[in-house]
């Protein structure tokens, strides 16, 4: 994960320790409902949240299908580009009409 960003309430060191006490928990017992839990009880924050670090973690390190943390940023990064390309695209159009509608009415 980026240093540079950090997401919600909990530092990043607590999120790496919690995933890395699940994975090595689960390999004892063979299912992560029962460690994942264990661990939000003992680290505070909810079963769900370490629940999705945990899924997280497993599609960055390739044991899970789906978009890495990376592969999410940039396509963010894309889309918020796009979205103002198209915002300045309409801009263009808009001042491209007031100019030539302005162009127009001298020539006459």
């Amino acid at each position: 994960m980026s240093e540079q960003r950090r997401r919600g309430k909990y530092p990043d060191e607590l999120r790496e320790r919690a995933v890395r006490m699940v994975l090595e928990a689960q390999r004892d017992c063979g299912s992560q409902w029962e460690p994942i839990s264990s661990v939000a009880d003992k680290l505070g924050p909810t079963p769900e949240t370490v629940r999705k670090w945990v899924r997280r973690c497993e599609v960055d390190e390739g044991r899970r299908p789906g978009l890495t943390s990376d592969e999410r940023e940039r396509l963010k990064r894309v889309e918020r580009e796009n979205r103002e390309l198209r915002r300045a695209n309409e801009i263009l159009k808009s001042a491209s009409v007031f100019f030539a509608a302005e162009l127009d009415g001298r020539t006459r």
